[in-house]
């Protein structure tokens, strides 16, 4: 006798409207939004907690955060924002990640605050940008997973002090995250390269933000690079394929969030290649200038965790890969002009 297979559900395209009003002023609501160890506190169905939380609420800055339940099981979730509107609006995808770094399905997440009388309605509208099979048991619990969360806030709302001024612009960081979620944090989870290259500052500046000589150094030995749009600015995007010896080709897009000419350039990077581990960090390049036409050059590339962080280095050799790119650089330097 045949069963007949029941149908999984195609969540793609499916929006969840979520609301709830707190006895809170919305700049306090906001904070508690954007501030990473206040989202620690109450982020995530009722029991979760989230012993990780990079939570860093500025356009184009990559999220991860670890959800563990009460049964100890961790649950990644990756993510990027989008615009933030002090203390009014808030644009962001998230996604649960598969143990490769994958995101199994992708919201895209706009939340609203409007104050009335002391009280701010708080409005989450999810939309369903990307599924997959294996992701329809957590999409179909998100409301009531988002419902309990917000319950939590509700509660930890009550006990943190008054807000600090919120300046009213997009691009002006917003609350940055305390030591814990910090630089301190960083230990075990990061790559840091420099080296000493025979040009002044301005000259390098140069290599790294003009396109015409950047495909000229960029990747390890034996790679090349064609760029699809580079925007040197911050918010700005830039897009590049990395082709390797073997034919295999790597796709990359990095959000620029600081551009100091000549001194200092940040970008949150995303890449990999098809069937492989996806590669998620921030990564700040320093130029400083130390004896008379010499530049220190500084990598310093973090990732969401230790564990991402050793899968780079085991499945694409990123620090050989990098200290190769420096190698490349110095000798690019010295034929240009």
């Amino acid at each position: 006798m045949l069963t007949k297979k029941k149908a999984v559900k195609d969540y793609t395209g499916e929006e969840f409207v979520v609301a709830r009003q707190f006895v809170a002023a919305r700049a306090l609501v906001f904070q508690a939004w954007t501030e990473a160890r206040h989202l620690a506190q109450w982020w995530g169905p009722r029991g979760f907690t989230n012993p990780v939380c990079q939570w860093n609420a500025q356009p184009g800055h990559l999220i991860h955060v670890v959800m563990r339940a009460p049964n100890g099981a961790d649950y990644p979730m990756g993510g990027e924002f989008r615009e933030i509107v002090a203390p009014e609006r808030l644009v962001f995808t998230s996604g649960a990640l598969d143990d490769k770094g994958n995101l199994l399905f992708e919201f895209l997440h706009t939340i609203t605050f409007v104050e009335r009388k002391g009280k701010t309605t708080l409005t989450i509208k999810s939309r369903v940008i990307k599924t997959t099979t294996d992701a329809n048991k957590y999409i179909g619990g998100f409301e009531a997973g988002m419902k309990q969360s917000l319950e939590k806030l509700a509660n930890h709302l009550a006990e943190i002090d008054t807000p600090l001024p919120i300046q009213r612009t997009v691009n002006a960081p917003l609350a940055t995250a305390p030591k814990k979620f910090g630089e301190n944090e960083t230990a075990g989870r990061e790559i840091v390269l420099t080296r000493v290259v025979d040009a002044p500052q301005e000259l390098v500046w140069q290599a790294m933000t003009d396109p015409r000589h950047w495909v000229h150094w960029w990747g390890p030995r034996g790679f090349t690079t064609t760029i699809k749009t580079m925007d040197v600015r911050p918010r700005g995007l830039w897009k590049h394929v990395m082709h390797g010896p073997d034919g295999i080709d790597y796709p990359n897009e990095s959000v620029f969030t600081e551009v100091v000419k000549p001194e200092r350039i940040a970008f949150s990077h995303r890449g990999g290649r098809k069937g492989g581990t996806n590669v998620q960090f921030e990564a700040t390049w320093t130029f400083d200038a130390v004896d008379a036409g010499k530049t220190r050059v500084t990598i310093r590339m973090v990732f969401p965790s230790a564990t991402a962080r050793d899968k780079v280095v085991e499945e694409y050799g990123a620090i050989e890969g990098g200290k190769q790119t420096l190698q490349r650089l110095a000798e690019h330097l010295t034929k240009m002009p």
